[in-house]
């Protein structure tokens, strides 16, 4: 029997034990040590998930994906039910049968009955609604048991990240640790040093901890939002008064956790009523062809892979050819930015609160340490290093820093 961490993101997934040479993360999927957050439920087979998860929808396979379902955590959405082929399945039990088989492959890959967890979780699961972020966790910590923890701990996911930046510290520093992932934004300040390594508790050095409910996926809805939804229809005029196109549909067709809500003959019966009398209708006609072939996925991914394109190489082109040939629409850092800019800076923004928390001017910051995929969009990196002009910028393990961390708190909790 083992402790392990297991860091369940909105966009991606690790876990960890402590091996021979110390904390390390698990092949969850082949050689892959991350692992997407996706299942694929198809007719008569076993659930996929990860990459497979993906491949087989975007192969056209019959069946449902689902993606960002931590997001739901904390909101009603949670004891929906969404179809399933022919039966209908909670929000809760879908989460529960990817964590389910996570674990399962953890253990075939260390040879080791995972008994006991620590669970990364964001500073605010709801921002603004302790009654929520508490619900949030409980449900966690009840689907960790269901699939077989005994003992379930949590830990803030900054801090976990520090716990991992803590072990290449050489002296006492004051660290803010920037965790920006799928779903949340969250940090942390830490005081770090070799000696306070082996504390048993560390609170006291703690210094602030803040977080936002704002990750990688509302920069993705946003983008979608302001440059691919218009070619869709959103914004267009109705034939009568000065009206526009009902919004509804886009934002859900945006935004990941909810486009499984656009799948049901309802739903198109309302989008065929909205083509008869709008005044673009070959726009939302595009609408419709995306709901009636249940592709809102692939778009949802199309808009993410160009996001990360454009801050990767700041210009790309949106193929949209799923939609219809030859549709595209270009994407460059400017546009990047000027779509999603308002998001940065309210991610940016919590540092300041995270410093008045702590009590401490910017000057008295050592390093900004900072993990999680969504830190390699170049705007938001910039207003992050601009809220700590003086401060050393640390590049973590984007995707693994707070698996780590959580492994080492495992390891420590765990004997």
């Amino acid at each position: 029997m083992a402790a392990c961490g297991l860091d369940f993101g909105t966009s991606n997934t690790t876990l960890g034990h402590l091996g021979p040479e110390g904390p390390t993360l698990l092949p969850l999927e082949g050689a892959h040590r991350t692992i997407p957050s996706a299942i694929f439920f198809e007719l008569g087979r076993e659930p996929l998930i990860g990459r497979a998860a993906t491949a087989a929808y975007v192969e056209g396979r019959s069946g449902r994906l689902m993606r960002g379902l931590k997001s739901v955590l904390g909101t009603p959405l949670m004891d929906e039910t969404t179809p399933v082929g022919r039966q209908r399945l909670r929000l809760r039990d879908v989460i529960a049968r990817y964590l389910a088989e996570v674990k399962a492959r953890a253990e075939a890959a260390s040879g080791t009955a995972l008994d006991s967890v620590v669970h990364g979780r964001p500073v605010h699961f709801v921002d603004g609604d302790p009654e929520a972020d508490r619900r949030a966790e409980d449900t966690l910590r009840a689907i960790a048991r269901d699939v077989g923890f005994r003992e379930v701990w949590f830990q803030y996911e900054p801090i976990a990240a520090a716990l991992d930046y803590e072990r290449q510290v050489q002296s006492e520093e004051i660290a803010l640790v920037a965790d920006i992932g799928g779903g949340t934004s969250d940090f942390s300040i830490v005081r770090l040093s070799p000696e306070r390594r082996g504390k048993p508790d560390r609170a006291g050095d703690i210094l602030a901890n803040d977080g936002v409910r704002i990750g990688g996926t509302d920069f993705d809805r946003q983008l979608s939002l302001g440059t691919v939804m218009p070619l869709l229809g959103l914004g267009s005029p109705m034939r009568r008064g000065d009206l526009a196109v009902p919004n509804a549909y886009y934002h859900d067709l945006a935004t990941w956790s909810a486009i499984n809500r656009l799948y049901n003959p309802k739903c198109l019966r309302e989008i065929d009523e909205v083509i008869r009398d709008c005044a673009r209708p070959e726009l939302v006609q595009r609408l419709h062809a995306v709901v009636e072939g249940e592709r809102g996925h692939a778009l949802a991914g199309a808009v993410e892979g160009a996001k990360i394109a454009a801050s990767e190489r700041g210009d790309t082109e949106l193929d949209l050819g799923l939609i219809e040939r030859g549709l595209a629409a270009r994407l460059d850092r400017g546009t990047l930015a000027d779509q999603t800019g308002d998001l940065a800076r309210a991610v940016a923004a919590r540092i300041t609160r995270c410093l008045a928390q702590a009590e401490l001017a910017a000057e008295r910051i050592d390093a900004l340490f900072l993990t999680g995929g969504s830190t390699g969009m170049p705007h938001l990196r910039a207003a992050l290093t601009a809220a700590l002009p003086s401060a050393r910028v640390v590049e973590g393990d984007i995707f693994g820093s707070v698996g780590l961390g959580l492994t080492i708190e495992a390891a420590r909790r765990g004997g």
